[in-house]
């Protein structure tokens, strides 16, 4: 199959080499010249521009999107809807809020393209083992490119689960449950980290691998990570987020549906960005005051 593919980040220049060593067509555009060149590199078609790119295509045409969410999204969506025809495919594979699908959907069904959103997940990884793909969309463009998500994922590895927005909804839920996992190995490692017992995290984290109940990719990453440096010496503890624990929390919120524990482990990111807590020296100033009460009262009686 054909398609045209923007953006050439970790995650792009890795999916554009996986559809092309499945011999798929693949039209590639990216700001930076060096990118389209490594993309050359690899059996890729190199544009110019984006009107290059869209100009390289045959109708009815897909152009799959993989930018920074936000602005950059929003602005390439509407660059590439002013060069294609009727009938032609917009896919957007970032961390897109499933309110600006639906929002970007209407407006291209305006002019008859369609939509569709691709929650991605996989990480660098998923060159070698396939990414996981949530799709959301009509189901004539979904069936259209399906040659395409059969590609990229692995065997099962990617479902239509719904109408437009779907899948980046799923996403977003996805994400806070990576959240909430990833904070919840993180408070059991530190406490063997300061058991009386000299534990090797490595190892332990290798034997969960194995038959735990707690298995899971995000474990043996955390094992890969404490083989490299046991004490984790070389991290600081600085834990950004992409924005979709944020979503979900919102929308849980408008739902009224309790999610404590992925709002503790967002809470517990953004604590690992102070230095030093405001809430904590009025909670210190707070307790200084009381303790010198208490003594001048003491002193009074």
């Amino acid at each position: 199959m054909e398609i045209g593919f923007i953006g050439l980040g970790k995650m792009g220049m890795n999916m554009v080499t996986r559809l092309q060593r499945d011999r798929h067509r693949v039209v590639v555009y990216d700001r930076s010249a060096d990118l389209i060149k490594q993309a050359e590199s690899v059996g890729c078609i190199g544009a110019s521009s984006l009107a290059d790119l869209v100009g390289q295509l045959k109708g009815p045409r897909a152009v799959w999107i993989m930018v920074p969410s936000g602005a950059p999204t929003e602005e390439t969506v509407q660059a590439v809807a002013a060069l294609l025809h009727p009938g032609d495919t917009v896919i957007d594979g970032g961390n897109t809020r499933f309110h600006d699908d639906v929002r970007r959907a209407g407006d291209l069904k305006k002019k008859q393209l369609n939509y569709v959103d691709a929650g991605t997940s996989g990480g660098i990884w998923g060159l070698k083992i396939g990414y996981c793909l949530m799709v959301g969309g009509d189901e004539a463009p979904v069936k259209q490119l399906t040659p395409i998500f059969t590609t990229l994922a692995p065997e099962q590895g990617w479902a239509h689960v719904g109408g437009v927005g779907a899948g980046h909804y799923v996403k977003m839920v996805h994400n806070g449950i990576e959240y909430s996992m990833m904070q919840g190995y993180a408070e059991g490692f530190e406490l063997m980290a300061k058991s009386d017992y000299k534990l090797n995290l490595a190892k332990i984290a290798d034997l969960w691998m194995h038959g735990s109940v707690v298995r899971s990719w995000l474990l043996e990453l955390a094992a890969g990570a404490l083989k490299e440096d046991p004490r984790l010496e070389q991290l600081k503890g600085y834990v950004q987020d992409s924005g979709e624990g944020r979503w979900m929390i919102a929308d849980a919120i408008e739902k009224d549906v309790p999610v404590p524990t992925l709002t503790t482990a967002l809470f517990t990111r953004f604590r690992s960005r102070q230095s030093e807590s405001f809430a904590e020296k009025m909670s210190r100033a707070d307790h200084g005051k009381r303790s010198r009460r208490r003594r001048d009262q003491s002193q009074l009686l």
